[in-house]
């Protein structure tokens, strides 16, 4: 393995999602960089690609999604956390074990973050060398800002992705007495991509949908209705909905009602398209992004294409767009319709580390700083999350337990077996998970809306 202080750093990222992945994968190009000593590139460029862990689970990413995401990896494999805790070190010729990577990535949602956090506590628990673990958020905190934060405690570095977001972190950590020196301002990092340029003859417009927000089907017809309308009314614009995933495929977020599902049957002009695909490279073609509180609105800021934040189903902190107060994006599709474009408050963009151009680069910094630190240190502490059997025996023995750890977080028996499956073995439980997967989104797709929708009958 490499020394800690090496250019060539072994790091891996563990993700639950699609979007995670590509967070995860990204934040490891850049700490890879980073500590190269290297002017970092630009997010979609090559780079070194991590040892890759998918979390299995409900929203494990499909082949299609990850190419989707644009970082591509040759050694992704879809693993338990007891597996990928049992991935984290490897022999040496003495016979001892020692850490297989120098820094971990977790790209996880919060409760799987926590559990990640105990489980490799417990396995490096009275060892001096370990790895490096970071983590943090994809996109905009607007919601469960406590409750994320502190499942994310005891990871050496908690990335914020803005000035905004540092300042939150750093006052949940320090208000319930937890250690908040981890928080390191970074800014999200998959911004990037070419400014925004008028061409001439082209008018694109996209509106980035999201898997639940706004979660019921009439805001989402609502939605959908207005699109198709604008491009009716804008013959010579190209109406772009850009779509998360495909009926079947998840995301973070369980989506019951797709777009595409909903726009069946639907007379639409010849103008409007649907489309799936990179967005920064649906970004390239853009002249107004419109979404309700996508992160895509960042990436889009962040190019300076004009971006609208919709208010039509009001500014509401269960639809995120709240976020959005004070950057001057707030707008309806009635304004739209109209002509308005959207001009975004300079003072809103820096305080959310959205700085278009070069500078943004100089936003790893700190993580630089930190991230050095850390490898060059003989011996790291303990993992200490804030959450323990002593803050919070109500609530965390379920967390461990949903990834099969013990409240020690140890993994339970039979959670990480010693090898995989081989042949036809391999082939027919792949087959059985599949099927179950699939049982499982047509439940949530289709079966629970009608039962709902029945039991308020």
């Amino acid at each position: 393995m490499p020394s800690r202080t090496d250019s060539r750093l072994r790091i891996a990222v563990l993700a639950d999602s699609d979007t995670r992945w590509k967070w995860g994968a990204l934040t490891a190009r850049r700490l890879a960089e980073q500590a190269s000593g290297t002017e970092p590139a630009e997010p979609r460029t090559a780079a070194p690609a991590p040892d890759g862990f998918l979390l299995r689970g409900r929203a494990t990413p499909t082949p299609r999604q990850l190419d989707e995401a644009g970082i591509a990896t040759d050694t992704a494999r879809e693993v338990t956390l007891a597996q990928f805790l049992a991935a984290t070190e490897e022999g040496a010729t003495d016979g001892t074990r020692r850490a297989a990577y120098d820094v971990i990535v977790l790209a996880l949602v919060g409760g799987a973050a926590q559990a990640a956090l105990h489980g490799l506590a417990a396995r490096w628990r009275g060892r001096a060398r370990r790895p490096v673990v970071v983590t943090g958020y994809v996109g905009v905190v607007y919601e469960k800002l406590a409750d994320g934060l502190l499942l994310r405690h005891g990871a050496d570095i908690v990335l914020a992705n803005s000035r905004h977001d540092a300042e939150r972190f750093r006052a949940v950590y320090e208000g319930v007495g937890a250690d908040a020196r981890a928080v390191t301002q970074a800014a999200l990092p998959f911004l990037g991509g070419a400014a925004h340029r008028v061409e001439p003859g082209r008018d694109t417009v996209v509106f980035a949908a999201q898997p639940s927000v706004p979660e019921s089907r009439a805001d989402r017809e609502y939605l959908l209705r207005r699109l198709i309308g604008h491009a009716g009314r804008h013959p010579g614009r190209e109406v772009v909905l850009k779509l998360r995933s495909k009926p079947g495929e998840h995301t973070t977020h369980i989506e019951e009602h797709p777009f595409q599902r909903l726009a069946r049957g639907l007379d639409t002009p010849p103008n409007f398209r649907m489309a799936y695909g990179n967005m920064g490279d649906v970004l390239d073609h853009a002249d107004l992004l419109v979404t309700v509180s996508s992160t895509a609105a960042l990436e889009s800021l962040h190019r300076s294409v004009p971006t609208a934040v919709l208010t039509d189903l009001g500014v509401r902190e269960v639809l995120g767009n709240h976020h959005f107060i004070g950057s001057g994006c707030l707008t309806s599709w009635d304004r739209l319709d109209a002509g308005h474009r959207p001009a975004p408050d300079p003072a809103w963009l820096a305080a959310q580390g959205i700085a278009p151009g070069a500078a943004h680069h100089r936003a790893f910094d700190h993580v630089r700083e930190r991230l050095g630190d850390l490898l060059a240190r003989e011996a790291l502490p303990p993992i200490t999350p804030y959450y323990t059997a002593t803050t919070a025996p109500g609530y965390l023995p379920g967390i461990l337990a949903r990834h099969h750890l013990a409240p020690d977080g140890a993994p339970l028996p039979g959670a990480a077996p010693a090898r995989e499956p081989s042949g036809l073995r391999r082939v027919l439980r792949d087959a059985v998970r599949d099927a179950a997967r699939g049982a499982y989104r047509h439940g949530v797709q289709r079966i629970a809306p009608v039962i709902r929708r029945m039991g308020e009958l």
